[in-house]
């Protein structure tokens, strides 16, 4: 008995009912639709986290007395200061995938034009090079690099 495969409406895609595929042409609606919803749930994620950071932040103002316990409290802060910092360049990069999805250029490699690969951009949505060009940039930086 053969089994029928329903064909997913463009309104109904979600990240149970879709799986990405090398067969379908790549970046179809299909796809936008999912790496959308995808960077728009990553996007949700991260302001919740970020919520958290700041109330931490906002809450924990009671100076310590003593100085171990300051010295733990200012680590703790600096720590939750670099977290934040972290989610709001996240924010931006996920911000400027979802412009380019709607500009139409999401999912090509911004050095070579070349797609980016579904495999990559399900692991990394806001990834902006393709392998091969990421792996060239992280050569080059390897050999420039300051020591």
């Amino acid at each position: 008995m053969a089994v029928s495969k329903k064909k997913i409406s463009k309104k109904e895609i979600t990240f149970n009912n879709y799986k990405l595929s090398e067969k379908d042409p790549f970046m179809c609606e299909e796809q936008l639709i999912y790496f959308k919803l995808k960077l728009e749930k990553w996007r949700s994620e991260v302001m919740a986290d970020s919520d958290k950071t700041r109330e931490n932040l906002q809450n924990n103002n009671t100076p310590e007395a003593d100085v171990a316990d300051r010295a733990s409290t200012e680590t703790e802060r600096s720590l939750e200061l670099r977290t934040r910092d972290r989610q709001r360049k996240l924010l931006a990069k996920i911000n400027a995938a979802l412009a380019r999805i709607k500009e139409g250029s999401y999912g090509y490699c911004i050095e070579t034009g070349e797609p980016i690969g579904l495999k990559r951009l399900d692991a990394r949505p806001i990834a902006l090079l393709s392998i091969q060009a990421q792996e060239r940039h992280e050569k080059y930086e390897r050999s420039h690099r300051d020591d």
